[in-house]
């Protein structure tokens, strides 16, 4: 099984209360890549610049991770600087240099074409929807957006939502999605434009995710809510939401079958993936973790949730 995952690879400067680190790989395909590479193959489409070397390359090499799909023209890297200073769950960005990044066009390797699983990560909802429509044969798409796109891009992400059967957001942008208040409401709504399964982030409070139909009227929707592991330091949130989605669909995409015990399980990996990238800045955790240790996280997540 292989998922092909179409977003950014970056370069990132971080600073947070536990120090700071200039130039980190980041990028929301590099997260989810490597998080979902110890579950399954993955393929990345990107664009990076003459500043990516042999070295950022290796990073996605030692994981098995394909990058015939990250295309490389003149030019600098993607770059982000911000800061986590007064809130860990909330970036300040300090500037954003979107470079050969601004005129990306997502392209698609023949030997990607055989997917069974897409994942569109966070960027302009109409290469989402022109990636999507390249690969029709995927068995389950999953996608990834932002306030920009919510506010600014409604109508072409509304139409990408037709195609998706995941969305995951945080809180904050389900309810600016849906136009409620209300996170049951909201998300009953956004369930409305497309999606058959929602996940909603919460940071460091975990996630809910939300699916299947209640009777007509009711607040009866199907929910699961996982845990976020509660850690004694938090050194680097970056990119926590993308090694979520990383762990979330690749447990996904090692299944048979998409039984409601799947979906919880995934859950549950994708709040152990997303808890390990906190523990380091940018990937250097995710980087080196063994999936023993992941399993061990999972049993950990298991126990938080068992009253008896």
């Amino acid at each position: 099984m292989a998922i092909t995952v179409v977003g950014s690879v970056a370069y990132d400067s971080i600073e947070t209360p536990a120090g700071r680190r200039e130039r980190c790989l980041g990028g929301a395909a590099t997260y989810f890549s490597l998080a979902a590479s110890y579950f399954c193959d993955v393929r990345v489409i990107a664009v990076v610049g003459e500043d990516f070397g042999p070295e950022q390359e290796a990073v996605f090499k030692s994981h098995s991770i394909d990058t015939r799909g990250i295309e490389h023209t003149a030019g600098k890297s993607f770059f982000w600087e911000g800061s986590y200073l007064e809130n860990l769950n909330e970036a300040r960005t300090h500037n954003t240099e979107l470079n050969v990044f601004a005129s990306f066009e997502p392209k698609i390797p023949e030997a990607y074409r055989d997917s069974e699983f897409l994942f569109l990560a966070n960027i302009d909802p109409v290469l989402q929807r022109r990636v999507r429509e390249q690969m029709p044969g995927v068995k389950l798409v999953a996608g990834d957006t932002m306030n920009y796109w919510i506010k600014d891009h409604r109508p072409a992400l509304l139409a990408v939502l037709k195609g998706l059967d995941v969305l995951l957001i945080n809180d904050t942008e389900a309810r600016m999605l849906a136009g409620e208040s209300n996170l049951v409401k909201a998300a009953r709504t956004v369930m409305s434009f497309g999606p058959r399964f929602l996940v909603v982030k919460h940071g460091e409070y975990g996630a809910t995710l939300f699916h299947g139909s209640g009777p007509k009227g009711k607040s009866a929707e199907r929910t699961f809510r996982a845990p976020a592991l509660p850690l004694e330091e938090v050194v680097d949130p970056t990119g926590a939401g993308d090694s979520f989605a990383g762990g979330f669909f690749g447990y996904l995409a090692s299944q048979k079958q998409l039984a409601p015990g799947t979906l919880r399980r995934a859950m549950f990996y994708g709040s152990v993936m997303g808890s390990f990238a906190c523990e380091r800045f940018g990937t250097e955790r995710l980087q080196e973790i063994s999936r023993a240790e992941i399993d061990e996280r999972f049993n950990l997540f298991r126990e938080l949730t068992h009253l008896d």
